[in-house]
């Protein structure tokens, strides 16, 4: 072998040039497919996720601890309901930690996960470079390197942010075996440093993505082959020798087979952590996600040995490029006459030729050859299937280590062929062609990748026999409410595959949202009914995917909409919850419809069974505390309000509602807490009206006026209708002498809401004794009589209106109708003897009833917030996340208080003394009126 070479300044600049050139329009590319997932709604990149916790939890941001999956990430056939309930088993931390640096430098512009990507790619680029050097020489190992990095097939790894598993894996894999080629010391011995440093570096690899740990087969191969220069007809030889007894084994071999046990041992350690990892279990995947691996024999391995010429085509000839290959893209083989049989059949002959060519000389091109091919087989064997079933028929992105080994094949072929002058020129011809037309191919499968309708389309393009990619197509139109043609897109899903659950769940949902309720009540039952049965022993999600159980919660969401039908979505939930108890998503959507059952305690133990499930849910304790307020039990539920601000100091509902719960309970200690909360909560929703508005009424609370009258403009600013905030701020000015400023804002009141009867009331009592309008007045009082007859404040003031004209006759009439509606009211009764002191006496002093200002029986009490609990069927959106029948809902939030348009006449026990003693000093000055009146 000729010795490696370092490389140059030059030779790295144009390889990084030729990446660039290559993926400079992949910065222009978003979050797609399963970016979605892994990015967008994945908690670990959040700075506020605790560093431990990356560790704890797979590559989608599933604590590991979850015993099952629901099938491959990339399958997001049913979007109404996103959670995450069982983990994949991915277990790529520090892959998710350069997430997290993304997250931390841009947050969620795509753009610096794709440069990142890019540059990792032009390390492994420079890496796979100096690797060649160990069996190419200088120019053939830069043809492999640009090869490498211009092949198309390499698009989904680098292009698509989740292919950073595979590329960081890459550096590491690299280095590992660089660090293993210095392990052979002078006269045969052994440097440990360097094995040692081999270990550590696999062990990181492992970690960014599980295909690293190969790297050790591979590192064995080298040392035995390629550093001993041994043959397989020497190795036989010798372990011939030593089996008779006729020999010993030679002392270099013994210093090999120690650096191979130190080797083997260090990733049979590796693997029982990762074992244990995973808590010794697979992830399980369903036939729609890789057929095969449910299909029986011979079905199964004819298929899966047919696989590995279709991915070698995809090296040889990456033309037609798909990223999704799973459900019907492969038929399946079901019968040795197929004539795909015949591509397996060649494959493994030419793999077998080279194979015996590679271990039977003891050339450098042999040993070329064999670390070729071991490039290419070895970190294969995880996804291979024929070991164990994986997610997926074929998936480009797992080629990418492999392809090294094909781009060393290809060229070591080429340095063969050029060497004969009569090829010289053709050879190179053909090569710059091949490197030229795979840099445009990659160019423009980058524009792919731009969003997810353009991939799925694209995708489309190459394969019509998968319905997935049908369903996604309608997902990426139905993301921009584009719903009719969404709906044809599902449709052909259901075609392509009948028995789909998923495509079923996704038609039913669009008819949902074209408000054709009926049809979407048929697919979801159709979808029900290709639910398997309840097999008594079995368990539920080794036979399809458990997210399909979604089918439940979203047919009783359609139903209980319809008020006599919520004993069958209950009935439903049970179901879904029979068949998987530990169904988190059940007991939520069950809680929500058991409080619009009025079953506030059965909707409690619904809550606690979810927060069995996952206490760290800041929407579960939300939820429970909206239970605790139907209840009547405020302090519970405020605790669960603190419990969910713990989990998630942003939740926003928790902060609004919990500061409404304080304002409400009357606790002078607890004000300065809710105006904190309710400042934050305006940070969080800034065009929110109601956050002002409350402010504005803890400030009233707090006397605090000119700051009341701060926050309730804002409030009106930003909904000039705000019932609420109108009244509020008129009452404001009224009680801090502005009564003329209260005019134009009541107008404003009553212009939006001509019925406002306390506007009107307010209105007339400044009219009559401010602007000494009686006229104008008397027709507030009389349109509040018109509307509401039994109105007492209405109907007294009318009759101080009749007093002030100075007809005393109707004024007397007037009280006695109103002492009739409320005959237990001394002042009426007072009022009445005086009219008739009156009437009887010759005299009449023109003296107000009232003194100014307390016409109105309003006597300055502001009107606090009604708070109207909402709890929605549907609950508020999240992250997207995006794989589920309902939606984007990994959350059961319930929104509180949204309704505080509306005034209740209810007062803590500070304001309803305050009114008190308003009333004794009112009644003093009646009684100073009284004496005057009389004469006295």
């Amino acid at each position: 072998m000729e010795k490696m070479a370092d490389i140059n300044l030059k030779e790295v600049t144009l390889i990084v040039g030729v990446v660039a050139v290559c993926y400079w329009n992949s910065l222009f590319c978003g979050f797609v497919f399963d970016d979605v997932s892994a990015i967008l709604d994945n908690k670990d990149l959040h700075p506020s996720t605790p560093l431990k916790t990356l560790f704890q939890n797979d590559f989608w941001g599933t604590p590991m601890s979850e015993v099952k999956s629901e099938g491959c990430t990339g399958i997001r056939q049913e979007r109404e309901k996103t959670f995450k309930e069982r983990s994949h088993k991915s277990y790529r931390p520090l892959t998710v930690l350069t997430f997290r640096l993304n997250y931390l430098f841009s947050e969620l512009t795509p753009m610096s996960y794709h440069l990142l990507n890019m540059i990792f790619h032009a390390v492994v680029s420079v890496i796979f470079l100096k690797v060649c050097r160990l069996f190419l020489n200088n120019q053939s190992s830069m043809i492999a390197s640009l090869l490498f990095a211009v092949h198309p097939i390499h698009t989904e790894a680098v292009t698509g942010v989740v292919g950073r598993a595979e590329l960081l894996s890459s550096i590491f894999f690299l280095a590992a075996f660089l660090s293993y080629t210095k392990s052979k010391g002078p006269d045969n011995s052994i440097a440990w440093t360097p094995i040692a440093l081999t270990v550590f570096l696999v062990a990181v690899a492992t970690l960014c993505k599980e295909q690293g740990i190969t790297v050790v087969g591979i590192c064995c191969v080298y040392e035995v082959f390629i550093a001993q220069g041994y043959t397989l007809p020497l190795l036989c030889t010798t372990a011939g020798q030593f089996l008779r007894g006729k020999g010993s084994i030679p002392f270099s071999m013994l210093q090999t087979l120690i650096k191979l046990i130190v080797l083997m041992f260090s990733t049979l350690l590796l693997v029982v952590i990762r074992v244990q990892v995973i808590q010794s279990q697979l992830p399980v995947f369903t036939r729609f996600d890789n057929p095969a691996a449910v299909s029986p024999t011979p079905t199964r391995q004819l298929t899966f040995n047919y696989l590995l010429p279709v991915n070698a085509w995809l090296l040889l000839n990456p033309s037609e490029l798909c990223c999704d290959w799973t459900m019907g893209t492969i038929p399946l083989i079901e019968s040795f006459l197929d004539v795909r049989n015949l591509a397996t059949f060649i494959f493994f002959c030419f793999l077998g030729a080279l194979g015996v060519f590679s271990l039977r000389y003891p050339s450098n091109s042999s040993k070329t050859v064999l670390m070729a091919l071991c490039l290419m087989a070895l970190p294969f064997i995880p996804a291979s299937n024929l070991f164990f079933p994986v997610g997926f028929v074929v998936a480009e992105r797992v080629l990418y280590v492999p392809s090294m080994g094909f781009c060393i094949l290809v060229a070591h072929g080429w340095q063969k062929i050029s060497n004969k002058s009569v090829f010289k020129k053709l050879s190179w011809v053909c090569l710059s062609l091949v490197i030229f037309t795979h840099a445009l191919k990659t160019l423009h499968r980058n524009w792919d990748w731009e969003s997810e309708y353009t991939l799925f389309m694209s995708a489309l393009k190459v394969n019509k026999n998968n319905a997935k990619l049908w369903n996604n197509v309608g997902h990426a139109l139905e993301n921009e409410k584009n719903f009719e043609r969404a709906l044809k897109y599902f449709l052909q899903a259901t075609h392509v595959q009948p028995d789909d659950i998923g495509a079923h769940m996704n038609v039913g949902r669009t008819y949902k949202n074209l408000n054709r309720t009926k049809e979407a009540e048929e697919s979801y039952m159709t979808a029900k009914s290709l639910m398997p049965q309840i097999i008594p022993g079995k368990k539920y999600a080794a036979r399809i995917a458990p997210n399909h159980l979604n089918v439940y919660i979203n047919l009783a969401n359609l139903i209980r909409a319809n008020e006599s039908r919520l004993e069958e979505a209950d009935q439903l939930y049970r179901q879904a919850i029979s068949m998987r108890p530990d169904f988190k998503q059940a007991y939520i959507s069950r809680g929500e419809l058991l409080l619009k059952m009025n079953k506030p305690v059965k909707a409690k133990e619904a809550y606690l069974k979810a927060l069995e499930l996952d206490r760290n849910n800041a929407d579960l304790w939300y939820n429970l505390a909206i239970v605790h307020i139907e209840l009547k039990e405020p302090n519970d539920a405020l605790k669960n309000f603190n419990h969910a601000l713990e989990l998630n100091p942003k939740h926003k509902l928790a902060l609004f509602n919990s500061a409404i719960l304080m304002q409400e309970s009357g606790e002078v200690r607890l004000r300065p807490e809710a105006r904190k909360r309710l400042l934050s909560y305006i940070n969080e929703e800034p065009q929110d009206a109601n956050g002002y508005f409350n402010l504005g009424m803890l400030a009233m609370d707090d006397k605090k006026d000119s700051e009341a009258e701060m926050w309730m403009k804002k409030a009106i600013k930003l909904q000039a209708d705000f019932r609420s905030a109108l009244f509020n701020l008129a009452l404001l000015y009224s009680q801090t002498a502005k009564e003329l400023m209260a005019l134009p804002v009541l107008e404003e009141l009553l212009k939006y809401y001509p019925d406002h009867i306390k506007g009107l009331i307010l209105k007339g009592d400044i009219l009559m004794n401010q602007k000494k309008d009686i006229y104008g007045a008397k027709k507030c009082f009389e349109k509040i009589l018109e509307m509401d007859p039994s109105n007492v404040q209405g109907k007294h003031n009318l009759c101080v209106v009749y007093f002030e004209e100075k007809d005393l006759l109707k004024a007397e009439r007037c009280l006695v109708e109103t002492l009739a509606l409320a005959p237990h009211e001394e002042y009426i009764q007072r009022h009445l003897s005086i009219v008739r002191d009156k009437i009887s006496s010759s005299s009449f002093v023109e003296q107000p009833i009232f003194p100014a200002g307390k016409t109105s029986g309003v006597e300055g009490d502001k009107i606090p917030t009604e708070n109207v609990k909402e709890i929605k069927s549907e609950p508020r959106p999240t992250q997207i996340i995006k794989t589920n029948d309902n939606k984007s809902q990994s959350k059961a939030s319930k929104q509180l208080g949204k309704n505080i348009d509306k005034e209740i006449p209810h007062k803590t026990t500070k304001e309803i003394k305050e009114i008190e003693k308003k009333r004794v000093a009112a009644l003093k000055r009646l009684e100073e009126i009284e004496r005057i009146l009389n004469g006295e």
